[in-house]
C-alpha cells in the first residue's frame, strides 16, 4: 500500500467515511453545449460531444473540479473521479478512444485539485481520490438481441483490456482506491477486479479496492440476475476492501438488501442510493433530509462505513447525510466464515 493508503484506511476505523454525490446531475445544473464538451482541440471532432462529461476533465476542468470541491466543502471524505465512462468501449460510442489514458489522468488532476484545496482550507483534514470504474455500456452476461440469445457485444479480453488501460491510468494519476462501481453484470465486475489484480502486479502498486454493486429493482437482483448474496460471493474472493449498493434504488428500497449485506460480507459496507425513484419526469425528488433520515438509520443499526448519494444528490444531501450518521459508530465488519461460497443465480454455501 501507499504512504496515502495508510490514512485513507485509518479513517474507517475512526468513523464512517462521507462519500460525494451525483456528477452527471451536477454537470447538468451547468447547462452546457456542444461547444463545452468540445472546446478548441476538438471543435472539429467528426462527432458529436455533448454528454460526453468524462471528457470535461480536458474541456471544461473548472466545472468538474467545482463540482468535487463542493462535494468537499459539504463534508465529504472521498471524492470519486469522474471516469464513469473513461474507457476505450465507452468512449467507442464518441470516437474517442486514443485520448482513455488521458482522460483519466485529467480526471484525476482535476480532483486532486479539488482534495488539495479542501485540505488547504483546514489545515490537518485528509480528503481521498476514488478512482471511478464504472460498468461499461456492454454486458458480458446478457445479448443485446433478444433474438439471439448467444450474442455478446464484447468478449472477455476486450472487456479486460480496456479495464486494464483505465487501471493504469488512474494509478499513474495517484488516486488512493479504486471504486468499481454500478455492476450490473457480475461478469463485467471480475474482469475489472481481473485486470486490476494484473495491474497491480505490474505496477508493484496496490491501493484498497471498493465494490458496489446495483440492485436493479424491488426483486432484489442485479440486471444479470444474481440476488445480494450470490454477487457477493462471486466477488469475495477479490478481498474487497469495502462491498456495498448503489444506484437504481432510493435509500428506503434498498434496505433490506444493505441489511443483509452488513450481515454476510466480510469486509466494510458501502451505500450510495439515488435520491428516491425516478419521477415521471426522469428526475429524482428526496430532499436532503429524506435521504438523511434514511441514511441516518442505517448507520444507528450500525451496516454502514461509508455512505453517500448517487444519482440526484446534491452537496446538499451530502451535507446532510454527514450530519445525519457523524453520531453513529461504523459497522464492525465480520469475521471471516470457515465456508466455501458459491453462486450462480443464487448462492450455494458449503460448510
Amino acid at each position: 500500500m501507499t504512504s496515502r493508503s495508510q490514512p485513507f484506511e485509518q479513517l474507517f476505523f475512526e468513523r464512517i467515511v462521507i462519500l460525494d454525490g451525483a456528477m452527471g446531475s451536477m454537470v447538468q445544473t451547468y447547462k452546457l453545449e456542444e461547444p463545452d464538451f468540445r472546446g478548441e482541440r476538438f471543435k472539429d471532432h467528426p462527432h458529436d460531444l455533448k454528454g460526453d462529461n468524462d471528457l470535461l476533465c480536458l474541456t471544461r476542468p473548472d466545472v468538474i473540479e467545482a463540482i468535487h470541491l463542493q462535494y468537499l466543502d459539504a463534508g465529504a471524505d472521498v471524492i470519486e473521479t469522474n471516469t464513469f465512462n473513461a474507457t476505450t468501449i465507452s468512449q467507442a460510442d464518441y470516437r474517442l478512444e486514443p485520448i482513455v489514458r488521458e482522460l483519466n489522468l485529467a480526471a484525476v488532476a482535476c480532483a486532486q485539485r479539488a482534495v488539495a484545496a479542501a485540505e488547504a482550507k483546514t489545515p490537518g483534514r485528509r480528503c481521498f481520490v476514488a478512482g471511478a470504474v464504472g460498468p461499461l455500456n456492454r454486458t458480458l452476461s446478457l445479448s443485446p438481441d433478444v433474438n439471439r440469445p448467444d450474442f455478446r457485444a464484447v468478449t472477455w479480453d476486450q472487456v479486460v483490456t480496456a479495464y486494464t488501460e483505465q487501471v493504469r491510468a488512474l494509478l499513474e494519476g495517484g488516486v488512493d482506491a479504486l471504486l468499481v462501481e454500478t455492476i450490473f453484470d457480475t461478469l463485467n465486475a471480475k474482469a475489472a477486479l481481473f485486470a486490476i489484480e494484473g495491474v497491480f502486479e505490474e505496477t508493484g502498486r496496490r491501493v484498497p479496492v471498493m465494490v458496489s454493486v446495483t440492485i436493479t429493482d424491488r426483486s432484489g437482483r442485479t440486471l444479470s440476475g444474481q440476488t445480494i448474496a450470490a454477487f457477493y460471493a462471486s466477488v469475495r474472493h477479490a478481498r474487497p476492501f469495502s462491498v456495498g449498493i448503489n444506484c437504481a434504488l432510493g435509500g428506503a428500497e434498498m434496505r433490506p438488501y444493505v441489511e443483509e449485506l452488513a450481515g454476510l460480507a466480510e469486509c466494510r459496507i458501502s451505500c450510495y442510493p439515488n435520491a428516491g425513484l425516478p419521477n415521471a419526469f426522469g428526475g429524482y425528488d428526496e430532499t436532503p433530509e429524506d435521504m438523511a433520515r434514511v441514511l441516518g438509520d442505517f448507520a444507528k443499526q450500525g451496516w454502514l462505513n461509508l455512505v453517500g448519494g448517487c444519482c440526484g444528490s446534491t452537496p446538499a444531501h451530502i451535507a446532510a447525510i454527514a450530519q445525519a450518521v457523524k453520531a453513529h459508530a461504523p459497522h464492525a465488519v465480520a469475521p471471516p466464515v470457515v465456508a466455501q461460497p458459491l453462486s450462480g443465480l443464487e448462492p450455494l454455501t458449503i460448510r
